[in-house]
C-alpha cells in the first residue's frame, strides 16, 4: 500500500510516499488503527515494560541525574530542566523534560533565536553544532543524550514509552496533519526505529515518515526488543546529537 502524506507548507504542497505491506484498497489510518486494536496484549506488555525500565533506570541513573542537574544549576542561570509541548498519545500535548542545554536570556544570542523562529514558521527544527546558545555542559550532555535522562519520568508519568516515534514539538506537524493522525496512536519514544536508522536527519518530520509509519503498522514487542538492543551503539556513535 502507498501512504500519501500531504505536506501543507506555506511555500507549496507536496506528497510524501511511504510504501507499506498492505491491500491498496485500505485506508492507511483505519488499517493501522485496527492493527493496534488487535494487539491489545502486546502494548499491555509494553507499558508493564516501560514502567519498569523506567523505574530501574531512575534508581540507577541517579547518580548522573544528580551530578548534571548540580553542574547545569552552578554554571548558568535558569532552570535546570527544560519543559516544553511535545504531540503525544491520541495528539494530546504534555510537558516533555530534558536537562537543559542552552542559555535562558536568548536576547544575548539573537541571531540563532532568531533562525529558529523562522525556521518553526516553515515546520523545520533549526539545530546547529555551532548553536552560541548551547553551554559548555549542554554539548556535553546533548553529545552523550544524557539530556534526555529526565524523559524517563515521562515514560513513568505514562506520557512516553522507552521506544516509540520521537516526541516531536507541534510546529513540525503542522505541514503533516494525516502523518500526525498515525503518529499518535502510539506513545511517543525516548529511542525508536527512526532514531536508530536516520538519526542525523532530525530538523523535520519528513524524515521520520517512513520509519514511524512502519514501526506503528508492523509493531511487536519484538521490534521494541531489536531496537533497544541497537540504542546504545548508535548513543555512543553521537551521530546527529548536537
Amino acid at each position: 500500500m502507498k501512504l500519501n502524506f500531504t505536506s501543507n507548507t506555506a511555500e507549496d504542497t507536496e506528497f510524501v510516499h511511504v510504501y507499506a505491506n498492505e491491500p491498496e484498497e485500505q485506508g492507511s489510518f483505519y488499517t493501522i488503527s485496527r492493527s493496534i486494536q488487535k494487539k491489545s496484549f502486546q502494548f499491555f506488555l509494553k507499558r508493564a515494560f516501560d514502567i519498569w525500565v523506567a523505574s530501574i533506570l531512575i534508581i540507577l541513573f541517579a547518580p548522573i541525574l544528580i551530578t548534571v542537574a548540580l553542574l547545569i544549576k552552578l554554571t548558568s542561570k535558569g532552570p535546570i530542566l527544560y519543559s516544553n509541548d511535545r504531540v503525544g498519545y491520541g495528539g494530546i500535548n504534555f510537558k516533555c523534560h530534558k536537562f537543559r542545554s542552552m542559555v535562558t536570556d536568548h536576547s544575548v544570542k539573537h541571531n540563532d533565536h532568531k533562525r529558529h523562529i523562522e525556521s518553526a514558521e516553515k515546520g523545520v527544527l533549526h539545530k546547529d553544532k555551532n548553536d552560541s546558545r548551547i553551554t559548555w555542559i549542554g554539548k556535553i550532555i546533548r553529545k552523550t543524550s544524557i539530556d534526555e535522562l529526565p524523559q524517563l519520568f515521562n515514560v513513568l508519568f505514562g506520557d512516553m514509552s522507552i521506544v516509540g516515534p520521537r516526541p516531536l514539538v507541534p510546529f513540525m506537524l503542522v505541514p503533516y496533519p494525516e502523518f500526525k493522525e498515525v503518529r499518535c496512536l502510539v506513545r511517543p519514544g525516548i529511542t525508536g526505529l527512526w532514531q536508530i536508522r536516520d538519526r542525523e536527519n532530525n530538523t523535520s518530520a519528513e524524515f521520520m515518515i517512513e520509519h514511524d509509519t512502519e514501526y506503528i503498522e508492523d509493531y511487536t514487542f519484538l521490534l521494541d526488543m531489536k531496537i533497544l538492543m541497537q540504542t546504545p551503539v548508535v548513543v555512543l556513535s553521537g551521530k546527529g546529537a548536537y
